[in-house]
C-alpha cells in the first residue's frame, strides 16, 4: 500500500519502463502481470493527483476570503470543494481495492449430490436448473461438458430429474464476478418427492467454481496425463454413440480425474476435458498458496470451500438464508427460477466492504 503519491507515481513510471523492455514482451506470464498492476495503478495515481489539486485549490480559496472582492466567488469554491474531495476520496478507496485476479473469465461449474440420497441428487438438478436460467437471463452461455442424470420415482406416480454431478461450461464477460461466492454446501429443507408421510428432511449438493485457467498459469504436460477413451450415453443409457467419443483424463501427479462426454466429437470432448483439468490445478494451487497465508483476499466471504455450508434452501418457509453474511430472503420461489440478483449483490457489497475495513486496519 503506497502511503505517498510519489511513491504511487514512481512505481507507475517503472512499469511503464518495464513494459517496454524486450526481454519482458516475450514473458507472457510476466507481461501479464505489469498490464494487470499498471492497470490497477493507472486510476490510483490520477484519482490522487485530482485530489491534491483540489485541496491545493481548497487552501487558495479560502486565503481569498480575506479579500472582499473575492469573498463571494471564494465562498463558491469551497463549497464545491467541500463536496468534490469527500467524493474522490470515496473513489480513491474504492479503487485501492486489489482486483481479483479471476475477474473476467470464464468459469467451470461443478454441481454434485451430497447427502441425501436421491433427494441430494434432486436438489443438484434444482441448482443446475436454477443457475441456467440465471445465465439465460445474463444472456450468458451455459453448455453440459460432464453429467450422471438421474430419474427418482416418487409418491403417488411423481418423479423428478436430478443428477448425482453435472459439469458445465460457462461463457461470460461478468459470470465470475457474479458467481464466484456460490463455491461450498447448499442445504435443502423440503419435503422430498419420495416421501408418503409428509416429513422434512435436509439433504445437501455441492457446488465448485472453478475459473478457467490462462495457458501460461497452469502447465499441463502431455506425459503426466493418462486419457482413456469410452462410449458415451445420456440419461438412463439413451442415445448411446457408436464410437468411443468420450473422454475421461487423469493427471497423474494430482490425481485428479475429469470426463467429458458432451460432444461427439472425441477431439472436442478431450479439448473441453483439458480446460476442466486447467480449472481444478489452478485451483488446487490457490487452495495451497491460501493455506499458506491467511489473508488471502479470496477468504474474505467464506472459504469457497466445497466442504463449508454456506446457504439453506427452506421451502416450507420459502425462505433462503446464506450463512456467511446472515442475509434471509423470503423469496425463494423466485430464486430457484433464477432470479439470484438480490443474493449475487448483497455477497459482493460484503466483501467491498471487507476489504475496505480491512484496509482500514492496516493504515
Amino acid at each position: 500500500m503506497f502511503t505517498r503519491l510519489e511513491d504511487a507515481v514512481l512505481r507507475l513510471e517503472e512499469l511503464d519502463a518495464g513494459l517496454m523492455d524486450p526481454s519482458i514482451v516475450t514473458d507472457l506470464g510476466r507481461l501479464k502481470a505489469l498490464n494487470q498492476e499498471r492497470s490497477h495503478l493507472l486510476p490510483i495515481v490520477e484519482t490522487w493527483q485530482a485530489i491534491e489539486a483540489a485541496r491545493e485549490e481548497l487552501r487558495d480559496a479560502r486565503e481569498m476570503l480575506g479579500d472582499p472582492d473575492m469573498r463571494e466567488l471564494a465562498q463558491e469554491e469551497i463549497r464545491r470543494f467541500e463536496v468534490e474531495i469527500p467524493a474522490l476520496e470515496a473513489t480513491l478507496r474504492a479503487s485501492l481495492i486489489p482486483p481479483d485476479p479471476y475477474a473476467g473469465r470464464d468459469l467451470i461449474l461443478e454441481i454434485r449430490a451430497g447427502t441425501g440420497g436421491d433427494e441430494a441428487a434432486l436438489f443438484a438438478g434444482d441448482l443446475y436448473r436454477m443457475y441456467a436460467r440465471y445465465c439465460d437471463g445474463k444472456r450468458w452461455k451455459i453448455s453440459v461438458l460432464n453429467s450422471h442424470a438421474l430419474n427418482v420415482g416418487g409418491a403417488a406416480g411423481k418423479s423428478g430429474n436430478g443428477f448425482k454431478e453435472i459439469v458445465c461450461q460457462i461463457k461470460g464477460a461478468d459470470a465470475y464476478t457474479h458467481l464466484r461466492h456460490e463455491s461450498g454446501v447448499h442445504r435443502v429443507q423440503r419435503v422430498p418427492l419420495t416421501e408418503t408421510q409428509g416429513r422434512i428432511h435436509t439433504s445437501a449438493a455441492t457446488v465448485a467454481i472453478l475459473p478457467e485457467a490462462d495457458p501460461v498459469e497452469v502447465d499441463i504436460r502431455t506425459g503426466d496425463l493418462k486419457i482413456d477413451t469410452y462410449r458415451a450415453s445420456g440419461a438412463g443409457g439413451q442415445h448411446v454413440n457408436t464410437t468411443d467419443s468420450a473422454i475421461r483424463i487423469t493427471h497423474l501427479p494430482s490425481g485428479i480425474v475429469v470426463q467429458c462426454q458432451d460432444e461427439r466429437s472425441q477431439h472436442k470432448n478431450k479439448a473441453k476435458a483439458l480446460k476442466v483439468l486447467a480449472a481444478r490445478l489452478l485451483e488446487k494451487r490457490t487452495e495451497d498458496q491460501a493455506a499458506e497465508t491467511a489473508a488471502d483476499r479470496r477468504q474474505q466471504v467464506g472459504s469457497g470451500d466445497r466442504s463449508e455450508r454456506i446457504r439453506t434452501y427452506n421451502f416450507p418457509q420459502n425462505r433462503l438464508t446464506d450463512h456467511r453474511i446472515g442475509l434471509t430472503l423470503y423469496q425463494l420461489d423466485r430464486i430457484v427460477q433464477g432470479d439470484l440478483d438480490n443474493v449475487v449483490n448483497a455477497l459482493n457489497t460484503r466483501l467491498r466492504e471487507q476489504l475496505e475495513e480491512g484496509m482500514g486496519s492496516d493504515s
